[in-house]
């Protein structure tokens, strides 16, 4: 249940108008959208430059990013940003 949760989360990560249609059964519009700017302001505080790039040392301070950081790389950058954890949770969704 953890893991479905935390996955429901960092899907939030995407666009309001894919929060919508990737909402699970049972969770509302507005709640995926709760979600959504939750891991928007989670990502926000975590990069302490304000440069909208993670580094692996920043995105520790959001533990399920911090554990797929190399599969979010993928351009082998050293760095990530939200539309590439929003790619991610695309493509983990349209797996599942």
């Amino acid at each position: 249940m953890k893991k479905l949760l935390a996955t429901v989360v960092l899907c939030c990560a995407s666009t309001v108008t894919f929060a919508q249609a990737a909402a699970p059964q049972g969770i509302s519009q507005q709640r995926m959208a709760q979600m959504e700017q939750q891991l928007q302001t989670r990502f926000a505080n975590a990069n302490a430059t304000h440069d909208g790039k993670l580094t692996r040392e920043q995105a520790a301070a959001m533990p399920m990013v911090a554990r797929h950081f190399d599969e979010i790389d993928t351009q082998k950058a050293g760095y990530i940003t939200l539309p590439q954890i929003e790619a991610f949770m695309q493509e983990r969704a349209a797996a599942h």
